[in-house]
């Protein structure tokens, strides 16, 4: 009997996206040859609820589920941590893989809102070389202005160049030989990034060191391949099928999760979701594009202060986050930083 290739494959997920994270394990289920065996791994903190054997469940040869608590772990940055709006910590559990998960030196990272159209084993064998990260430029990101000049005058990346973070093969024996756990607390610290705090670091860290995939392998509602079929569905930003009628690629969706144990919750959820909270999700929207603006105006944003080796002046910058008004919950940390 031929040896089967183990492939990691990571989640994170709290008690309110276990429906979901069902869907992205069926079209695991369903999408698997028998080439390889599928070692999932489901970050968590907190109660999953009552519901966590429907998950495991679902297990069968070639593919494993396995829970891990990273409490502790994120009691270590929890001082450190921004989060808005709809994210929650759960953005941050996969910068603990490396550290955590010392046996594999490569993973492949999931978020829960996706759904697998291809063999994920076939994107886990693409040779990423030596660097630290493979991942699919995020086409949210350079297909709206003020995200691609967030993007450059914020961060100092190219929109073409800054990758998305909710699906991406991780080198993570380069990630342990180069401590990111170090790097990433120390861009953590170094500055509150309040559009997208987890992937703007990743961004930052492994700028230049990032292996592209097609889009294929990131296929996003908000842009579409055209006629092109996509290999992976990534439901990302506020376009959940679980929400709105008519999100491209929603056939997927619903086809997986129709053969879950999740399937009556989640038709639930949908028939339960409020004009006021597509109305917030809208607001939300409009709230993200101008902050994502303001800051790439910004004299005090990450690339004019710490990016360029400047001192941050954390009164001024106070001021600028107070400008923005809407930020409701965000509060930035008052710290002086000097770069060397």
């Amino acid at each position: 009997m031929t040896n089967k290739k183990t492939v990691p494959i990571f989640f994170a997920a709290d008690k309110h996206y276990l429906p979901f994270l069902a869907v992205a394990l069926q079209s695991l289920k369903e999408t698997k040859t028998g080439e390889y065996d599928y070692q999932v791994h489901v970050l968590y903190t907190g109660s999953l609820g009552t519901r966590l054997n429907e998950i495991l469940e679902m297990q069968e040869d070639g593919l494993s589920v396995s829970f891990t608590d990273v409490s502790a772990k994120l009691t270590e940055i929890e001082s450190l941590m921004h989060c808005r709006d709809y994210y929650t910590s759960a953005i941050y559990y996969r910068l603990f893989i490396p550290d955590l998960f010392p046996q594999y030196d490569k993973i492949i990272y999931l978020d829960c809102d996706t759904v697998v159209l291809d063999e994920i084993g076939k994107l886990y064998d693409i040779d990423i070389k030596d660097n630290y990260i493979g991942a699919v430029a995020d086409q949210a990101v350079a297909g709206i202005a003020p995200f691609r000049d967030y993007t450059k005058n914020a961060l100092g990346i190219d929109a073409s160049k800054y990758f998305n973070s909710g699906v991406i093969v991780m080198n993570a024996k380069k990630f342990r030989e180069m401590d990111f756990y170090t790097a990433f607390r120390t861009v953590l610290s170094s500055y509150d990034f309040i559009v997208a705090p987890d992937q703007d670091c990743l961004n930052l860290i492994c700028k230049d060191k990032v292996y592209y995939f097609e889009s294929l392998w990131n296929a996003m509602p908000i842009a579409g391949l055209g006629k092109k079929k996509p290999k992976l569905v990534h439901y990302n930003l506020t376009l959940k099928p679980w929400h709105y009628d008519d999100v491209l690629y929603e056939e997927y969706f619903w086809e997986y999760a129709k053969r879950t144990a999740f399937y009556d919750n989640i038709v639930a959820i949908k028939a339960a979701f409020t004009p006021a909270q597509a109305q917030r999700d809208k607001t939300g929207s409009e709230k993200l594009l101008a902050l994502a603006q303001a800051e790439a105006d910004s004299p005090c944003n990450y690339l004019k202060t710490v990016g360029t080796s400047a001192k941050l002046n954390v009164q001024k910058r106070k001021n600028e986050v107070g400008r923005y008004g809407f930020i409701e919950d965000f509060s930035p940390k008052a710290r002086s930083l000097t770069t060397d």
